[in-house]
Parts: structure tokens; C-alpha cells; sequence
């Protein structure tokens, strides 16, 4: 059992009182009691000219120092020119000059150091903890961007860890994120298939294939809503699960609709969390017309052009 969220803001004019990063966190809190082990968020901050966002983990301890640079001198071998850099929390947040192919990137340095995320507006922040632990460490409070996704976890089939803890990056692929609550019931399957089409995985966490079974759709010129169908045909298993891009929010859920997703829309944000607890935080003292998606279905909502 786990918790998932998602907001997205859908045009700059905005009177919501809280950041979105504050938003996230409410949800996350509301929702704690579905999984205590680990928390994340993937945020997507504003573009900066030619510059990458990458994120990379490093140990808490007097190594630090060493892994910082030994990211530094792999990144430098790989044709990336560092910018800036800054550790935060078991991280650390890189700003740089890539004009290569991320995905040749990822796979050449994938077994040396441990990405988190990159993209042009992506950011992965995630750890071992509760929401209102976690989130003063990587200051999440202060963004308040136009979208992003959040997951509070219940380890069942793996480590607790922050490697482990949601949101996912789509290995390889600029700014692509998902959350999910559930189980991917053919994962191997759907995995060993995707590794043969040259497809990279950090991780056995069913939540990354998910990730990066629609990062691969996309890449062979499918919309992001026909990936989205798609999956309800190719994952199997119990699920609800959120998809994010640089300038989107989209989700999918399950046949058997076993695990919970809830949805509110107004003129000015949508709002997706576990349970309806999650939003009526975020509007205290307002009665809401919220919505549970159906079974077997799916959605996606875009910022305005």
C-alpha cells in the first residue's frame, strides 16, 4: 500500500495559497498512514538555457567528498561540462552543458554512478523518511512550479532505501517520471523485452518499468496518451499510477481497480491523490467535487500553451 500525488497548474494566473511544493507535502502528510518507509517528489522547475538538470546519489558519510568527485571526472570523461553543483540531503544536484544523447550518456555511465533523474526541468528528490521529515532537507517547500508528482512508500518487495523510494526516472529519457501504487504482476517480462530494445534499468522496482515502458513508447513516435492506453494493455497486475513530463500530468489505472486514485479539477489546477483526504487538505472548509476514475482507464492533462 502506498500513496500517490499530482499537481499540475494550468496556466501561470494562479490564487491557489500554498506552493506547490507545500501542496505535495499536504497531500503526502494526509496520506502517510499508506506507507511510512520512504518519500519523494519529482518536481519540475523552470528551464535554463542550454543547461541540464542532472541528480545523482552520494553517501551520507566522510566518502562523500570522494564520490562528488569521481561524479565530477565521469561526467567531464563523457563530454559534460559541469556548471554548477550542489549536495543536498544523500544527493547530488549537478547544472550542465550536454548536447549528447542522453541515453548513450546513461548507459555508459549508469554502472559507475547512481542517477536520479535528469532533464531540461525534472528534478528527483526523494529519501528515507516521512513527508514533513524529508522535505525541510531538500527545502521542497520553496518550489512552486507548474507541476509535479509526489509518493509516499510501503516497501513490500524491496529494500528500504533511498535508491529505491519513488518518484522513478525514465533512465535515459529527459524529464519522464511516474509514480504508482500496485503491482506490475509480468514485469519480467516486460522488462527483458525492453532491455532487448536497448533499454536501460537502475533498479528491479516495478514502478522505474513503468517509467520507462512509456519513455520507449513515446520514443517510437507514440503520443503520450496513446502510451498511456497502450498500458492498459501491456502491464498486467493491480495499479494506479502517475506519469509526468516537462509539460504534462497523466495517469492510468488497472482493470480491477484494487487501488484507490481520486481527482479534482477546477478552472486553475488538477489534483490527484490516493485518497480524498489528500485534496480536502489542501482546501480546508470547501465541499469538493472530486472524482474516482473508472477501471480500465486513463487521462492527461497538459499546461496551456
Amino acid at each position: 500500500m502506498c500513496a500517490i500525488a499530482g499537481i499540475l497548474f494550468k496556466h501561470s494566473n494562479r490564487t491557489f495559497n500554498l506552493t506547490t511544493g507545500e501542496a505535495l507535502t499536504l497531500i503526502l502528510d494526509s496520506t502517510v498512514h499508506r506507507g511510512m518507509d520512504s518519500c519523494g517528489w519529482a518536481l519540475y522547475k523552470d528551464p535554463m538555457k542550454d543547461t541540464i538538470r542532472m541528480r545523482f546519489f552520494i553517501p551520507t558519510d566522510e566518502t562523500a567528498e570522494s564520490e562528488i568527485k569521481r561524479i565530477e571526472y565521469t561526467l567531464s570523461a563523457h563530454q559534460v561540462t559541469i556548471l554548477s553543483a550542489r549536495k543536498l540531503g544523500c544527493t547530488l544536484g549537478v547544472h550542465a552543458g550536454f548536447s549528447g544523447d542522453l541515453l548513450a550518456l546513461t548507459r555508459a555511465i549508469e554502472k559507475d554512478l547512481k542517477p536520479v533523474s535528469m532533464g531540461t526541468r525534472l528534478d528527483i528528490l526523494k529519501d528515507v523518511g516521512m513527508p514533513y521529515e524529508v522535505a525541510p532537507v531538500y527545502n521542497i517547500g520553496a518550489f512552486n512550479g507548474s507541476h509535479g508528482i509526489a509518493h509516499n512508500r510501503l516497501a513490500t518487495e524491496s529494500g528500504v532505501r533511498p535508491e529505491t523510494a519513488h518518484p522513478f526516472w525514465a533512465c535515459g529519457f529527459s524529464d519522464i517520471a511516474t509514480v504508482h501504487n500496485g503491482q506490475i504482476t509480468n514485469y519480467w517480462i516486460m522488462r527483458r523485452r525492453l532491455e532487448r530494445k536497448g533499454m536501460v534499468f537502475q533498479t528491479e522496482n516495478d514502478t522505474e518499468l513503468v517509467a520507462v515502458y512509456l519513455a520507449y513508447q513515446m520514443r517510437c513516435n507514440m503520443s503520450l496518451e496513446d502510451s498511456l492506453k497502450a498500458s492498459l494493455d501491456d502491464l498486467d497486475g493491480t495499479f494506479s499510477y502517475l506519469v509526468a513530463t516537462k509539460d504534462s500530468i497523466g495517469y492510468a489505472k488497472d482493470k480491477l481497480a484494487a487501488k484507490p486514485m481520486v481527482k479534482y479539477e477546477n478552472d486553475e489546477m488538477i489534483v490527484i491523490a490516493s485518497e480524498e483526504v489528500g485534496i480536502n487538505r489542501l482546501f480546508p472548509g470547501k465541499s469538493l467535487e472530486t472524482t474516482e476514475p473508472a477501471p480500465l482507464t486513463y487521462g492527461l492533462w497538459s499546461l496551456a500553451s
